[in-house]
């Protein structure tokens, strides 16, 4: 009788090494994407909006006007910014994303203090401060959405962004567009009353929310099958143990040949939708499959429901 406890305990050893190795390299990799994305973010303002003197939102929007008008380096404005707004985010946010934001901050700090800022015709013509602009916001935008699909934050605004998307169903990016206007606007103010430099800012903002929706939504867009084939149970049973998705088997019955029909039901990721075909095929190329996209799944596997 001992040895097979033995074994059990073994295998049970083995498969919480296995789970615990997981969440290290899914940990890892997270914070290996957000340092990618803060590091274009960085690069964003230094090679794109600065060189241009284009106002962007957030802390480091607030940042760049003071550099503008006093010379004082961007990331000392943003950190000091950052210091306040921290000891908000560990009163309602809480310990968990305040020390991502604290990492955050630090790593974007770092970049901002690193990352040289470029000449103006670097990366496009001197006179093409609107391609500049709009280049800037995307690849602003890009970064972000990684960091946000990352659990992680670059502080300023983006707390601002986690408390509401917390509460309200709102998007991270547009609830930065919300935040973020008014720090633009107030350039006119502090830039002699350029309308030029708000209507870049706003262009920039516009451009970097689109981009934080389309990184985000992009990854979390989900599709739903209805597969209609006569190999249900070999389907269903690959999809489920290939793919781990959850399967459901309608009764239907064809009206043209009133003959009984399993269906099959399935949603799953968008990206994962060439391996529903890739199985269909290999078991039942005869099978009649339709696929349409969903605006929201919520539950285990897919998003959190939301009461407010």
């Amino acid at each position: 009788m001992d040895e097979p406890i033995k074994n059990k305990g073994t295998i049970i050893n083995h498969e919480q090494l296995k789970a615990h190795g997981k969440k290290t390299f899914i940990l890892v990799r997270e914070w290996i994407l957000i340092a990618i994305g803060l590091l274009m973010y960085a690069v964003a303002w230094k090679g794109l909006l600065l060189p241009y003197q284009i106002t962007g939102g957030g802390a480091t929007g607030v940042a760049a006007l003071v550099y503008y008008a006093t010379g004082i380096p961007m990331f000392v404005v943003y950190l000091s910014i950052n210091v306040v707004l921290l000891l908000v985010a560990i009163k309602i946010i809480g310990w968990q994303f305040s020390f991502r934001t604290i990492v955050g901050v630090g790593m974007l700090t770092f970049f901002l203090s690193v990352v040289p800022e470029f000449e103006r015709g670097f990366f496009v013509n001197e006179t093409e401060g609107f391609m500049a602009c709009v280049l800037g916001g995307l690849l602003m935008g890009t970064g972000i959405g990684l960091v946000f699909l990352n659990n992680g934050s670059s502080g300023g605004t983006d707390i601002i962004a986690k408390i509401v998307n917390k509460y309200r169903n709102i998007t991270p990016g547009r609830a930065l567009l919300y935040t973020d206007v008014l720090i633009i606007a107030s350039s006119y103010f502090l830039e002699f009353g350029s309308i030029e430099k708000i209507v870049y800012g706003l262009t920039t903002l516009t451009i970097s929310t689109i981009a934080v929706d389309m990184v985000l939504n992009g990854v979390r867009q989900s599709v739903q099958f209805f597969i209609f084939t006569k190999h249900h149970e070999a389907i269903a049973t690959r999809i489920n143990t290939e793919m781990r998705r959850g399967v459901t088997i309608l009764d239907g019955m064809g009206w043209y040949s009133k003959e009984p029909i399993k269906v099959i039901t399935v949603v799953v990721r968008k990206n994962q939708s060439i391996n529903v075909f890739r199985i269909v095929k290999e078991v039942d190329p005869n099978a009649f499959i339709s696929q349409s996209s969903v605006i929201g799944v919520y539950g285990e596997g897919f998003e959190m429901i939301k009461s407010k």
